[in-house]
């Protein structure tokens, strides 16, 4: 029975073909810090509004 593994070469030769040259790394320099823009949520979630809900029993 023939060996049907690839070579480390064939295997990097077929992930080149896939999905292209890598695209150049980020230099330190040209990083930025992540600063979150959202407020953070003040109240938990009461469920459907009395609105929602009767547009859901209209329907039933």
């Amino acid at each position: 029975m023939p060996d049907d593994r690839f070579t480390d070469a064939e295997l990097s030769f077929l992930r080149h073909a896939r999905f292209g040259e890598l695209p150049a790394p980020v230099r330190p320099e040209d990083r930025v810090e992540l600063e979150e823009t959202d407020p953070p949520r003040a109240w938990p979630d009461l469920g459907p509004s009395r609105e929602q809900q009767d547009v859901q029993r209209a329907g039933a």
